[in-house]
């Protein structure tokens, strides 16, 4: 099954496509999520809200675990997530969208792992999955890559955080990407990161946006997101032989 974990203009789907089923899911990581089954283009798509409804959970108390537990319990394998990111280069402007390839972490106070009770190391050479990057980055009207810098939140960036992330190579900053992506990984689902970019951050533009300009920003987001996620739900296949799906196999244990 595919999941979509949103973020900014996710939500949209619940108003444009029929709603299969809602329900709770049960975890033992202190939180029972509820998903909505959808059926978007004859295809079954599981929703979830990142920061729960009405977007009532901030970045750094969003219970990570429990959400990508309750997608491989109802049986998603593949996700495309979506990520409100500050943009690191004046190229990637406001309103655009790109497809994270890596990350560098600055979370501190996250559980990021599924395994407390033994020891497991899985390799993150390549976070994010080729297969759904290649398929995201197909539509055409994309930043094909770019390291996602992760940051702990709820508080945005100083000017010299901003310049030293931009200095070691990132290029958009966000505050829910990591550890989504990893813990996705020990569950061995192939995940993607669809980054909206709704601003420049600190001291990266001489040009300072209006709260009008981020707004605009942000919808266009709304708008390329659900687009993109509608094109990339038709034309997926079937491929359960990704390399995403055999992580454990390879991990030191």
């Amino acid at each position: 099954m595919i999941g979509v974990i949103g973020g900014t203009g996710a939500e949209a789907l619940l108003d444009n496509y029929d709603v299969i089923e809602q329900k709770s899911i049960a975890t033992r990581y202190g939180d029972n999520p509820t998903v909505t089954i959808l059926d978007i283009e004859d295809r079954q798509v599981c929703y979830i809200p990142r920061h729960s409804k009405n977007h009532s959970i901030p970045p750094h108390m969003i219970n990570y675990r429990a959400n990508i537990d309750a997608l491989s319990k109802v049986g998603v394998t593949r996700i495309f997530a979506t990520n409100s990111v500050g943009s690191l280069d004046e190229k990637i402007g406001p309103g655009s969208i790109l497809i994270a390839d890596n990350f560098i972490d600055f979370t501190k106070n996250r559980k990021s792992t599924f395994y407390d009770d033994k020891v497991v190391h899985i390799d993150c050479t390549n976070p994010y999955c080729e297969d759904l990057r290649s398929l995201l980055n197909s539509h055409g009207n994309v930043h094909p890559n770019g390291t996602y810098i992760a940051t702990e939140g709820p508080r945005f960036e100083t000017k010299a955080e901003i310049q030293f992330y931009k200095m070691i190579g990132g290029a958009v900053v966000g505050m829910t990407g990591v550890p989504e992506v990893v813990l996705a990984r020990e569950r061995q689902m192939c995940y993607s990161s669809i980054c909206a970019v709704t601003n420049y951050a600190a001291g990266i533009s001489s040009h300072e946006l209006t709260i009008s300009e981020v707004i605009d920003a942000m919808k266009n987001c709304e708008e390329n997101l659900l687009e993109l996620l509608i094109y990339s739900i038709k034309k997926i296949g079937d491929n359960t032989n990704c390399t995403c799906q055999k992580v454990l196999n390879d991990a030191i244990i």
